[in-house]
């Protein structure tokens, strides 16, 4: 006969009989306190805390211990101590060592007992989640009137002010939204993160100021030296990029970190080498020796004189008449600074077509070489 059949036809009085010793100390709890509780877990929780500990005690909780007496893995425990947590059945803290502490409070089991009268799983258990819809979303908990930002301003005119210069500072970067940004350092500095904008601004300096790091190739922070930054651009220019290109690639590679600093020292040591080849051109005795032009001094582009030499080109020539008197020819420049001016990218066109506009110069392009026609 198997095991099932023995089991069948056991009386019930025998079905009752105590547990082997083999299956360990047995433990209980209340059924009724299931729907109160939120779950088996937490009315076993509840029913092992009661039992363990003073009313209105504050106690901290052993995982070990619990799970030695009520076989509740963790998943089961930290589940049910959220649905206690939400029932207002159980209070935490954290004590000055950072030790956490809980505490049972039994008022809102015997008020829902109270409540409910008959207990009954099927009267009081919370009705089943439908599988097709999700739950509403818990509402956003409740504001106080009086809540506004508070931070180290002392009133609320040097908090617009602060305001102004924040979002101020974001427009001259360009930010794309630079009231997102500045709304998100003000509301950094509400919740007690350090700003270094608002120390700049309690100091009255620009704001930006101090976050700015001069680097070993800059004469300011930001701007490079003339001589590296032109380094750069010829470089781009050889490679057939146009100049305004040339300028914005090169200006790029030197707001890179990384890059520029790889550049910089390329770039002494290219000086070094110049330098001692000029050093040992001057001890053969060559009065000027020679370096790149772009170790020369080359004055700003600046708009004001563009937008002169475009007026000057765009304002209409008187007609010659009888009273006008003959223009004066033009002396012819110099011939040196016409073959300085004919070597550069740029000036080769220019300097071939003058020459050709001006034969009373007497100059003529001969193999790359401005040459003067009658020397004598």
């Amino acid at each position: 006969m198997t095991s099932d059949a023995r089991l069948k036809k056991l009386p019930f009085t025998d079905l009752m009989t105590p547990t082997p010793p083999q299956f360990g100390p047995a433990a209980v709890y209340f059924p009724h306190l299931v729907p109160v509780t939120g779950g088996v877990a937490a009315a076993i929780l509840v029913h092992h805390w009661h039992s363990h500990t003073t009313p209105d005690a504050w106690f901290a909780p052993e995982f070990d211990a619990i799970q030695r007496v009520t076989g509740l893995n963790h998943d089961d425990y930290q589940q049910a101590c959220r649905q206690l947590k939400q029932r207002g059945i159980l209070a935490e803290r954290l004590r000055p060592d950072q030790q956490r502490e809980l505490q049972l409070n039994l008022t809102p089991i015997l008020t829902a007992l109270t409540t409910l009268g008959d207990l009954t799983p099927v009267a009081i258990a919370p009705p089943a989640a439908d599988p097709f819809f999700t739950p509403p979303p818990r509402p956003a908990p409740p504001v106080a009137p009086q809540y506004q930002f508070s931070g180290p301003w002392q009133s609320q005119q040097e908090l617009a002010a602060f305001q102004k210069a924040v979002f101020d500072y974001f427009v001259a970067r360009g930010d794309r939204n630079p009231e997102r940004s500045q709304f998100w350092v003000i509301d950094g500095i509400t919740k007690g993160m350090w700003s270094p904008f608002w120390e700049e601004f309690s100091q009255g300096q620009p704001l930006g100021s101090s976050q700015q790091v001069q680097r070993d190739w800059e004469i300011q922070p930001g701007v490079a030296y003339p001589a590296f930054e032109e380094e750069r651009v010829q470089y781009y220019c050889h490679k057939g990029e146009p100049i305004e290109a040339a300028v914005a690639r090169a200006r790029a590679d030197l707001r890179n970190p990384t890059l520029a600093q790889d550049l910089w020292d390329g770039f002494l040591r290219k000086c070094d080498r110049l330098a001692r080849e000029a050093l040992q051109a001057q001890q053969r005795g060559v009065a000027t020796p020679y370096l790149p032009p772009a170790f020369s001094d080359r004055p700003a582009i600046t708009k004001t004189e563009v937008m002169a030499k475009l007026n000057q080109l765009q304002t209409p020539t008187a007609l010659p008449n009888a009273s006008t008197p003959e223009p004066v020819p033009a002396q012819a420049p110099r011939l040196d600074l016409l073959q300085k001016a004919y070597n550069t990218k740029l000036g080769r066109n220019l300097i071939k077509r003058q020459i050709n506009q001006h034969p009373e110069w007497g100059y003529a392009i001969v193999e790359d070489q401005i040459v003067d026609l009658y020397p004598f």
